[in-house]
């Protein structure tokens, strides 16, 4: 018998905020922490699965902070939006102002944890991203959990995309999603092609929820170090499930078989991320099956990014960057 431990034993310290990151990150890690060192959010505690009242009012908790974030962002983006129904999915769909080109589209899915973020915050995100890179955004307000779980949000994001193939070109569409929008970007491409649908340009995953087993060395190394998602997620995985096995594909994305072929990808994600493992094996795995793929890994983020740093603005310009070679290869040499 092996008496050895299975791992390294950690001493209690006290992990510093780098000077290696700029003044404005540096602050943002300090305002996520209490007096006491221990993350802000660590303190928000998950219902069980069971629990449908508890679920409900987490959600509506959440929606009050993401309606207040969106209504700051409303002031300063430019596009306007409507709101649709296609099949049971709710998208909004938000026009650049001015000219633009009308043969392009980006399809947004949005953060959350996979129960929230939806309604207003989904709407805005859809404007922010057709200001961003100049073409119609599509922001699909897909079914949640507990009132809708597994595969409603993926059923969803699939009506929309057979709707969007009417009208787009696939070479033309950008499917991207930050956290648990990455998810469902990388789980509808899968099914898609599955399904027999050609495949987009390219997707942008940012910060990617794909494992919801949470099987990478991240999700131990990293906990409480990442001050935006301190811990796991597996009680919001388990809901949105509901019985499915977590390590599907259409679940967790990075057990799929990408030898059949996968879009041009565009991986974000930081060393103080929960989710960094996410973004490092499936870069591996896109390299072996020899697709295109980016890794962009930020010193010392949390997940999400630090909300508003020269480090997040140097995101941006590289996601504009990929979206503009990936859907107009004549125009990346401007």
């Amino acid at each position: 018998m092996n008496d050895k431990c299975n791992g390294v034993k950690m001493p209690e310290r006290t992990v510093p905020f780098p000077t290696s990151i700029s003044p404005e990150a540096r602050a943002a890690l300090h305002r996520a922490v209490g007096e006491d060192g221990i993350p802000l959010n660590a303190r928000h505690v998950m219902p069980d699965t069971s629990d449908f009242n508890g679920w409900m009012k987490l959600k509506a908790f959440a929606d009050i902070y993401y309606q207040s974030a969106a209504e700051r962002l409303a002031g300063q983006v430019r596009a306007t939006a409507e709101t649709v129904q296609i099949g049971e999915a709710c998208v909004h769909i938000a026009t650049p102002s001015g000219a633009f080109s009308e043969d392009h589209a980006y399809i947004d899915l949005h953060g959350g944890a996979l129960v929230m973020g939806g309604g207003i915050a989904c709407r805005v995100g859809a404007q922010s991203h057709a200001d961003q890179h100049g073409i119609r955004c599509y922001g699909i307000d897909y079914r949640m959990p507990p009132e809708h779980p597994y595969p409603a949000a993926l059923d969803d994001c699939i009506t929309v995309y057979r709707h969007l193939l009417t009208q787009y070109r696939p070479e033309n569409i950008i499917i991207g999603g930050r956290s648990a929008g990455g998810n469902l970007a990388a789980a509808m491409t899968l099914r898609a092609r599955d399904e027999g649908l050609p495949l987009p340009a390219a997707l942008v995953l940012l910060s990617p929820e794909l494992d919801l087993t949470e099987s990478g060395d991240s999700f131990q190394v990293n906990r409480l170090v990442d001050v935006v998602l301190p811990g796991s997620l597996m009680p919001n995985n388990l809901l949105y499930a509901k019985g499915v096995d977590l390590a599907h594909p259409y679940l967790s994305p990075l057990f799929g078989d990408f030898s059949k072929g996968f879009p041009p990808t565009f991986l974000q994600s930081g060393t103080r991320d929960l989710f960094l493992s996410n973004a490092v094996r499936m870069h591996r795995l896109l390299r072996r099956a020899e697709i295109p793929v980016e890794l962009h890994i930020f010193e010392a983020m949390p997940h999400g990014g630090f909300m508003g740093a020269p480090e997040d603005r140097e995101l941006s310009e590289e996601v504009t960057r990929f979206v503009k070679q990936r859907l107009r290869p004549d125009l990346s040499r401007e």
